[in-house]
């Protein structure tokens, strides 16, 4: 096979993983631009950033009860997209909320349930159900905090 045909095939078979991926959290990705349409609505601002819908401004939603009233809480994902609290905030915590876009593209609609048993469980076993949990641990090793 030339390698030109071996390139096209694997740019296909690369393009059809990526498909899958967004199929697979396509049901979560849609409350985060539901969320992200009334934070713009809000005079939010939004762009793309390496596939992902960066939305900053997010704290918004508080207006409407749909943002948590968490002291130092600055950014959440939901599947693809990412809300901030401001672009400085998206920018110190990108790499950490990337790491969540991909752990949503490994369990899909099961990422929810396996959050909050992983909480759950370091809550019960008297860790700290946010810091303790192995999503979070996961996404602060790769970016470093």
């Amino acid at each position: 096979m030339p390698s030109s045909a071996r390139q096209a095939e694997r740019t296909a078979r690369r393009r059809l993983r990526r498909g899958l991926a967004y199929a697979w959290v396509a049901p979560v990705t849609l409350v985060g631009l539901v969320l992200a349409l009334v934070a713009l609505l809000g005079g939010a601002r939004a762009h793309w950033v390496e596939a992902q819908l960066e939305v900053a401004g997010a704290h918004r939603l508080r207006a409407v009860g749909r943002w948590p009233h968490i002291r130092h809480f600055g950014a959440i994902t939901l599947g693809h997209v990412i809300l901030g609290r401001d672009d400085a905030t998206l920018r110190r915590w990108r790499r950490h909320e990337q790491v969540h876009v991909r752990q949503y593209e490994r369990w899909g609609l099961l990422f929810w349930p396996l959050y909050l048993a992983a909480s759950g469980w370091c809550w019960l076993r008297g860790r700290d159900a946010y810091l303790d949990n192995p999503f979070e641990i996961e996404a602060r090793q790769t970016d470093g905090s």
